[in-house]
């Protein structure tokens, strides 16, 4: 197992679940405790502990987002009209590795974020090789054509672990699509729970 793969699967164990919908995760032999010596004890999270670990979910889930980053996202999120905590959501579903992610240009939001900062994306043409850049509606993604070939790119797209969800528009022949539309909470396939509103009473305290 790759260093890289043995961090994501730690993260899956500290926060209890299989985030990413993996078959690999070690959640999927029972190993449902924590790492380290200390990984085994339980007790009851306070409303604090709640409110975090749904922060460190969200988090981790798009790549592990440092909290800089992240709690600019929400700053962002509380400052536009409407829901914050659907705000939040839509923003990290703009970010460009999300998107390669969604699309399955890539088989994790790791390999995605990789994938984008080695410059093998297009974004209307364009080289964009910032995993943070926010995509808008209508912007086209695409594969460098160099790429398009590579082994990971040709098993994500192929990858029945996942689907491409209803906002985005994927042709994996030509290694191209679209964003549609900005999502919200409902639209979007977490393969666990997410609650940006403990997000937003974390951030709110």
């Amino acid at each position: 197992m790759s260093k890289r793969e043995g961090s994501k699967f730690k993260i899956n164990r500290r926060l209890g679940v299989n985030l990413w919908g993996r078959s690999k995760s070690p959640l999927n032999r029972n190993r449902d405790y924590g790492p380290g010596q200390h990984g085994q004890r339980r007790k009851k999270p306070s409303d604090f502990g709640t409110q975090l670990l749904a922060k460190q979910k969200l988090k981790g889930y798009y790549g592990n987002i440092g909290e800089r980053q992240f709690r600019r996202l929400y700053e962002e999120a509380s400052r536009r009209k409407g829901d914050t905590g659907e705000n939040l959501i839509e923003l990290l579903e703009r970010r460009l590795d999300a998107v390669v992610y969604r699309m399955k240009f890539a088989p994790t939001p790791f390999a995605a974020r990789q994938f984008v900062n080695h410059g093998h994306i297009r974004v209307n043409g364009k080289r964009v090789n910032i995993g943070s850049y926010l995509v808008k509606d209508g912007d086209l993604i695409e594969v460098k054509e160099k790429s398009k070939q590579l082994a990971v790119v040709l098993e994500a797209a192929k990858s029945t672990e996942r689907d491409v969800p209803d906002y985005l528009q994927v042709d994996h022949d030509g290694m191209k699509g679209a964003f549609v539309r900005a999502p919200k909470l409902a639209d979007v396939p977490y393969p666990v729970s997410m609650e940006p509103n403990l997000v937003v009473e974390f951030y709110s305290r």
